[in-house]
């Protein structure tokens, strides 16, 4: 199975990888401008890549992403990642030598409130993705987004094929990456929003406390997806810890 994907931007620059939250498809970067060769994906069961039977671990979905690479015989690439693609990210910069830089925006090492998880997991087992989606999408954003916004990417999320849905939930409840973030020696930006209520600040601050060589940026007037509300201050961001080479 090999992900849903588009490669644009000058062919003669870095590449760097975008990957997705749990419940989003490549539109979540649809407002970003980059001065790099852009490849967007979607996770398996999301969006136009085809579900795939069994576990999600964090580990399977970040051989999705090398299987891409592969594919494309992309040997070393920038990566970013908002939350579940941001674990993904983590996984892969501390088990293989593919990441040359690394962006982690609004994601955890480990998710310490499994009763979260576990609720959220019992809710889609028995009502399915209309059960959740009002209070994921409540956590993705901050009361001033936009309505029209927040209905998309609503819409977005009850398209996700729910067994795989399901699997991530469960992935992304029982992962801890804590051990793995002495192995990153990516440089590494850190990004978090001061309204998060997701992966709230402190847990992001303890990545970046753990990562050998990291900056962190807390940005103020955004939630969980905050890509989404705000691309231009993590644009310039990105712009300049992947460009400063």
């Amino acid at each position: 199975m090999l992900a849903h994907h588009t490669l644009t931007g000058p062919e003669d620059a870095p590449v760097l990888v975008l990957g997705n939250a749990l419940g989003t498809t490549t539109e979540l970067w649809r407002d970003f401008s980059l001065p790099f060769r852009l490849l967007r994906f979607d996770h398996r069961g999301h969006g136009l890549t085809p579900a795939a039977p069994g576990p999600c671990a964090i580990e399977d979905l970040a051989k999705d992403v090398l299987e891409l690479l592969d594919h494309l015989e992309l040997r070393q690439v920038h990566y970013c990642g908002v939350s579940l693609g941001g674990m993904v990210g983590m996984w892969l910069a501390a088990h293989t030598d593919r990441i040359s830089k690394l962006a982690l925006v609004c994601t955890t090492a480990h998710v310490p409130d499994k009763a979260r998880l576990d609720d959220r997991i019992t809710r889609l087992r028995d009502g399915g993705m209309d059960a959740v989606a009002d209070r994921v999408v409540d956590r993705w954003f901050t009361p001033l987004c936009p309505p029209a916004v927040v209905a998309d990417y609503r819409a977005e999320l009850l398209k996700v094929d729910l067994p795989t849905y399901l699997a991530c939930v469960e992935g992304v409840r029982d992962m801890d990456l804590r051990p793995d973030l002495a192995k990153i020696d990516a440089p590494t930006v850190v990004i978090a929003a001061a309204q998060d209520h997701a992966t709230p600040t402190e847990l992001v601050r303890q990545i970046n406390e753990e990562l050998p060589d990291s900056e962190l940026y807390v940005v103020g007037d955004a939630a969980h997806l905050a890509v989404v509300e705000a691309p231009r201050t993590i644009s310039v961001i990105l712009d300049d810890h992947f460009g400063n080479d």
